[in-house]
């Protein structure tokens, strides 16, 4: 009788203890809100009219999503989900300059510019 409850007392113990280990074993959840929508600008007007919403503006495939700029140290730019510094490459384009609010690129010898949109800033 004592080694039956024994048994089933370890049994829960080990029960539980795996349940708790399991619980907690999962990956971390990532969102990934690249080519989404921003969630926190309304569909609908206050007076009940739909937002027609744009849809994103690439540059030779390239969307420039974000700039941390620092005008002394090292900047970086959000570009097709990927943070770039100056001289690290996009697909076939490098990054010349980071500025302010654009992001100067170079492809065969030929620099174009890439601003960040508004709503962005």
């Amino acid at each position: 009788m004592l080694r039956n409850k024994a048994k089933i007392i370890f049994l829960l113990s080990l029960f539980f203890a795996l349940s708790y280990y399991l619980s907690f074993a999962q990956d971390d959840f990532v969102y990934d809100a690249k080519g989404k929508r921003n969630p926190f600008i309304p569909l609908v007007t206050s007076d009940g009219r739909l937002i027609k919403l744009e849809a994103r503006e690439t540059t030779g495939g390239l969307a420039l999503e974000g700039i941390i700029y620092d005008k002394i140290s090292m900047s970086y730019a959000i570009v097709n989900g990927a943070v770039v510094k100056v001289g690290d490459f996009v697909d076939d384009y490098q990054v010349l300059k980071i500025e302010e609010k654009k992001v100067i690129f170079i492809k065969n010898g030929q620099p174009f510019e890439v601003e960040l949109k508004e709503d962005e800033k």
